[in-house]
């Protein structure tokens, strides 16, 4: 093979990229396995998922008592929950994303 020649394609072979090895084993992560690593890098969103839950049922529970002013007040809570959740969402991807770059 000269040097200004592709090299040749076979499509029953993966593609050869320098510096890249493929591994065989590909493990594919349980929900057990995977939840704890993600509460260990960003504890803030699967707590603000449960606050903004717990916000939205309990207003639910005052809507059906008839209580519509504090059932109002906790919807307004509810966006403020998911607000902040939505906030560690991003500030969580923004720091894993410049861990990464170090």
């Amino acid at each position: 093979m000269d040097q200004g020649s592709p090299p040749s394609f076979d499509p029953n072979k993966p593609p050869v990229i320098e510096g890249f090895t493929p591994t065989s084993m590909h493990r594919t992560e349980t929900f057990s396995e995977k939840f704890p690593r993600k509460f260990k890098e960003n504890p803030f969103v699967p707590i603000g998922c449960l606050v903004t839950l717990g916000v939205l049922t309990y207003g639910f529970i005052c809507f059906k008592r008839g209580d519509t002013r504090r059932s109002q007040l906790m919807m307004r809570a509810r966006v403020v929950a998911q607000g902040l959740t939505l906030t560690a969402i991003v500030m969580g991807s923004l720091f894993t994303g410049m861990a990464a770059k170090k």
